[in-house]
């Protein structure tokens, strides 16, 4: 069975109740249930909360939301795999065999069904552990500096400052949206950010992480750009 799992605390503390909180016209939990559900990938679309206020609206647009998640995975402190672990093993007690999972993350209303489709016939095609949404970095990270305790700038890596940034080669980073994977691979606690991993690469327009107002502010703006140009 493939699952996915879109985690939902109800604890935020930078952005309050931030995962019901309407993002250009309805919560914005409700923009991952229904990619993962338009997708046609999941036996089942599962909220992992701790907040019952949550659960009614994420069972209002389709997702079920079996179990309510213990107060040890609900803290600030509680990561990402202890919860995807948590959910695998709940549904193997209840008899469900699961073999593959999505991790979609509440915030993330750039995600499609159409990107989570593509990224599991990637993540087949390519006989990995894992799939994950990644993005370049837009300006060289072996450009970086650092302030010294002098308050002087030093480069990270000084060998490169003669470089053309079109021979630097490309970094890139987590977009935050969502992570494929065999359940195996979470109960093994095989490395996500690893060899067993293969890169969805998204581009800059798609990605925008929301762990403040400003953030959201700038996705808000983003999103409706996007909807308009249908793009998203």
């Amino acid at each position: 069975m493939k699952v996915c799992i879109i985690p939902a605390r109800g604890g935020s503390k930078r952005i309050p109740r931030k995962n019901i909180k309407h993002f250009d016209g309805k919560p914005i939990i409700a923009y991952s249930i229904e990619a993962a559900l338009q997708s046609g990938c999941f036996d089942k679309v599962m909220v992992s909360t701790d907040d019952h206020e949550i659960a009614d609206v994420a069972r209002q647009y389709g997702a079920d939301v079996p179990f309510i998640r213990p107060a040890d995975l609900s803290n600030d402190h509680a990561g990402t795999i202890p919860v995807i672990c948590h959910a695998i093993n709940w549904c193997e007690e209840q008899g469900i065999r699961v073999t593959d999972v999505c991790c979609v993350y509440a915030t993330a209303p750039f995600v499609t069904g159409k990107r989570l489709a593509d990224a599991y016939e990637l993540l087949c095609s390519a006989g990995s552990e894992y799939c994950f949404s990644v993005t370049e970095y837009v300006f060289p990270i072996q450009r970086a500096v650092s302030i010294t305790p002098q308050n002087r700038l030093a480069m990270f890596e000084p060998d490169k400052f003669t470089m053309r940034s079109q021979d630097l080669e490309p970094a890139y980073h987590d977009a935050g949206q969502f992570y494929w994977g065999k359940a195996s691979a979470f109960l093994s606690n095989v490395p996500l950010f690893s060899e067993h991993a293969t890169p969805y690469v998204l581009p800059h327009y798609l990605v925008q992480d929301i762990d403040t107002p400003d953030d959201w502010i700038r996705a808000e703006f983003m999103h409706k750009v996007l909807k308009a140009e249908n793009k998203c």
